[in-house]
C-alpha cells in the first residue's frame, strides 16, 4: 500500500484512485529496447511505446483533465524522447526520462489554460471512455481542484511512485517544495473526499 494510505482520510483517495503497479519489463530488457531503438529499430520503439504509454497518458490526463490534450501531450512527449534517444544514457531507466517530459508539458499546458481563463468542466465535459481506467469521477473531480503543480506532485508520487527526492530531481525544484506541495494537496484532497474530517491532523510520511 502506498504511503498515501496511512490515514483514514487519505485511505479514501488510495482505495478509489490508485491502481496497483502493473508488471513492468526488467531493466535489462528495457535497455535492450533502448539500444535497438537508438539503432533505428521500429519494433523496439513500439515495445517502449506499449510499455510506457498507459502510465504516461494517465499522468498527463490527471494533470490537465482534458482527454484530447492529454493524448497530444503524451504522444508529443514520447516523440520528443525518441528524437533525443541518441543523447540518452541507456544505463538509466527510460520511464523517468519520459515522465519528466510528460509532466512538465502537462504543467505548462495547464498554466497556459489558466492564463487564458478558459471555462473548464473537468469531469462532465469528458466522455467516460476517454478517461484512464480506474479513476472514479469523484477522485478526478477532487484532483481538479488542485493547482497544476500540486496535481503533478500527487501524480508523480502516487501514480508513478517516485519518492519526494526523485520528484525534486525530475522537476528540478527543492525537495522541501515537493513536500510542501504534497502536504497541501493531500490536505485538500482529504477535505474534498471526506469533508466531515476536515481539520483533523494527517500523518506525514518521511521519505528519503
Amino acid at each position: 500500500m502506498s504511503a498515501l494510505a496511512r490515514t483514514s482520510a487519505i485511505d479514501v483517495v488510495a482505495a478509489r484512485a490508485w491502481p496497483s503497479s502493473r508488471e513492468r519489463p526488467s531493466r535489462r530488457r528495457e535497455r535492450g529496447w533502448v539500444r535497438a531503438a537508438q539503432e533505428g529499430s521500429d519494433e523496439a520503439m513500439e515495445a517502449l511505446f506499449r510499455v510506457h504509454w498507459g502510465r504516461a497518458h494517465r499522468a498527463a490526463y490527471l494533470i490537465v483533465h482534458d482527454a484530447a490534450a492529454a493524448e497530444d501531450i503524451a504522444q508529443e512527449a514520447f516523440l520528443a524522447a525518441i528524437r533525443a534517444l541518441d543523447r540518452f544514457d541507456r544505463r538509466r531507466p527510460f520511464g523517468p526520462w519520459l515522465h519528466r517530459i510528460v509532466v512538465n508539458r502537462a504543467i505548462d499546458w495547464s498554466r497556459a489554460r489558466a492564463l487564458r481563463r478558459e471555462v473548464w468542466e473537468p469531469v462532465e465535459s469528458e466522455a467516460p471512455e476517454e478517461r484512464p481506467d480506474g479513476w472514479s469521477d469523484e477522485v478526478v473531480a477532487a484532483l481538479a481542484v488542485l493547482d497544476p503543480d500540486q496535481r503533478a506532485a500527487v501524480v508523480l508520487r502516487h501514480l508513478l511512485e517516485y519518492t519526494p527526492g526523485e520528484i525534486a530531481g525530475l522537476l528540478e525544484i527543492p525537495r522541501g517544495t515537493v513536500n510542501s506541495r504534497l502536504r497541501r494537496a493531500l490536505d485538500r484532497l482529504a477535505v474534498e473526499l471526506e469533508p466531515d474530517r476536515a481539520g483533523e491532523p494527517l500523518d506525514r510520511e518521511a521519505q528519503p
